[in-house]
């Protein structure tokens, strides 16, 4: 994701410090004008606005900010031909963050032409990175020693421990199972309280995708945070269940969106769960990405441009052109990315219409 820009995203490219839930406080909002849902584009409007989404993108992609880098890498996933001069530029960049991302996304969209690329990482100083590069590889059908990525399971460092759970879970290989499940077992005495809850996460996320029918309820319980302390973990257990597909639930989610007055959860919660709804198919939560459309959060802002994405609707366009020019370059990314998903959506939703239509001459 959006896959990476997840909390273990901001992990790797920042100095190392957990993303806090910010909106407890009542920030004022900010002063936006009403945006009103754009008329049809015609296909000449949609080749050109999609030209101007990646050209933001593309700028993104050569920030100073690592984290801006990343994230464009990953939003030009939807169209890989314009991602992979990214990607290739990615690989060797100073930021282990980077890398990592540009390493995965060789894997994930099959970049055969980038291979060469890859193996070089297989010696990076950083072993997420390496782990990284060995998922590529093993994505491209070249025999790989995954063994090591065992030993990351049992490092110190519960971010660490995390990334190797992502990556076990992304390969699919039901052999990583029980290693998994006897680092869940394991204690880290010494780690931050709120990492050990996001590991523990992850690595349910992890086997589920590899058909452990129980490591669902760990993500389930997580959904109805009891302490403050325990709701970036509600937020990424909400995320997570859209990422498995977790249909059963969807009457969870809602409830979560539902609450009000006191009882009315974080926006970080609120807008996870109206992502994650859009995923299972239930498409409806833009009015929720509208509540906090000005809020005064960069990170809240970039957060509403993911839910309009997921949602995929083009009637959020304007929004996310508005978004586009926020002082946040978090925020343009984010909507740049979400604008991209929609624009390709839309064309090849209006492809598989245009082909379904006989042509005129074989009606005569």
């Amino acid at each position: 994701m959006n896959r990476h820009a997840r909390i273990s995203l901001a992990l790797l490219v920042t100095t190392g410090a957990g993303l806090p839930l910010v909106s407890g406080c009542q920030s004022a909002p900010r002063q936006t004008a009403e945006v009103a849902a754009p008329p049809p584009a015609t296909p000449i409007e949609q080749s050109a606005n999609r030209e101007e989404v990646i050209a933001l993108l593309e700028r993104a992609g050569e920030s100073a900010d690592p984290l801006l880098r990343a994230n464009a890498i990953e939003a030009l996933q939807e169209a890989p031909a314009r991602a992979t001069p990214l990607i290739r530029r990615g690989l060797f960049d100073t930021n282990q963050g980077v890398r990592f991302v540009s390493a995965m996304s060789v894997g994930q969209l099959k970049l055969r032409e980038l291979e060469p690329q890859v193996q070089g990482l297989i010696y990076d100083s950083e072993p997420v990175v390496r782990a990284a590069a060995k998922y590529a590889l093993s994505r491209l059908g070249e025999p790989v020693d995954l063994s090591p990525l065992a030993s990351l399971l049992k490092s110190q460092d519960p971010r660490i421990r995390s990334q190797a759970a992502f990556i076990l879970g992304e390969l699919g290989q039901s052999s990583a199972v029980p290693m998994l499940r006897e680092a869940a077992r394991d204690d880290l005495p010494r780690a931050p309280t709120a990492e050990v809850r996001i590991l523990r996460l992850q690595i349910a996320e992890a086997l589920t995708k590899l058909g452990d029918p129980q490591a669902i309820e760990t993500i389930r319980a997580a959904l109805f945070p009891s302490r403050p302390e325990d709701l970036e973990a509600a937020a990424l257990a909400v995320q997570i269940i859209g990422e498995v597909n977790d249909r059963r639930s969807v009457s969870q989610l809602i409830f979560l969106t539902a609450q009000d007055g006191e009882s009315k959860l974080p926006a970080e919660v609120r807008l996870a769960a109206a992502a994650s709804l859009a995923r299972l198919g239930q498409p409806n939560g833009a009015f929720i990405a509208d509540e906090y459309l000005a809020s005064q959060v960069p990170a809240i802002r970039a957060q509403v441009a993911y839910v309009y994405g997921q949602v995929g609707s083009p009637a959020n366009l304007g929004k996310l052109a508005t978004l586009m020019s926020d002082d946040s370059g978090l925020v343009q990314v984010a909507a740049g990315a979400a604008a991209l998903r929609i624009l390709e959506r839309t064309a090849g939703d209006a492809g598989r219409s245009s082909a379904s239509v006989p042509a005129q001459d074989s009606i005569r």
